[in-house]
């Protein structure tokens, strides 16, 4: 008798063990991070750094504020309302924008940071700069958290 309630207790454990695992992590990891919205794959995540920046950009070289501003994130709308035009602002009436590149996206402390190199022509003169842009997820959509001078050179691509 004790040897058949034993094979009971084993096929009972032996069938719930699936279950045990789903909730461990184990199995349907990707249906959980997908449900996640604080927590995107990598590629994702710079694939739409990317788009992000290439749009803000695109609306540097148009001098389209309201595209630029609907790039960034929330808290950063209010400072750029007052700086966007200004004298040293990306859409400044006094220079133009003539060329705009990404040169590199990698993750970053506070998300994505892409780097760029921007070419602005002030009468005769012409100047490229670098500038890095912060990309974070909010809720379900990515925007432009930060920007400031400077930013990564490209990592040497890995030939084998």
């Amino acid at each position: 008798m004790a040897v058949a309630h034993s094979r009971a207790a084993l096929v009972t454990a032996l069938a719930l063990l699936p279950f045990t695992l789903l909730g461990c992590g184990l199995g349907g990891a990707d249906e959980k991070a997908a449900e996640q919205p604080g927590r995107a794959p990598a590629e994702e995540a710079g694939t739409k750094a990317r788009e992000r920046v290439q749009a803000y950009l695109d609306a540097m070289i148009a001098k389209d504020v309201a595209a630029g501003r609907s790039q960034l994130c929330a808290p950063a709308q209010g400072s750029f309302d007052s700086a966007a035009t200004g004298p040293n602002g990306d859409f400044a009436d006094h220079f133009t924008v003539t060329e705009a590149a990404i040169t590199d996206v990698r993750p970053g402390a506070a998300g994505q940071e892409v780097s760029t190199s921007v070419t602005v022509t002030v009468g005769t003169r012409e100047a490229t700069r670098p500038l890095l842009f912060t990309v974070t997820r909010s809720g379900a959509d990515w925007c432009v958290a930060g920007e400031a001078p400077g930013g990564h050179t490209p990592e040497p691509s890995v030939t084998p």
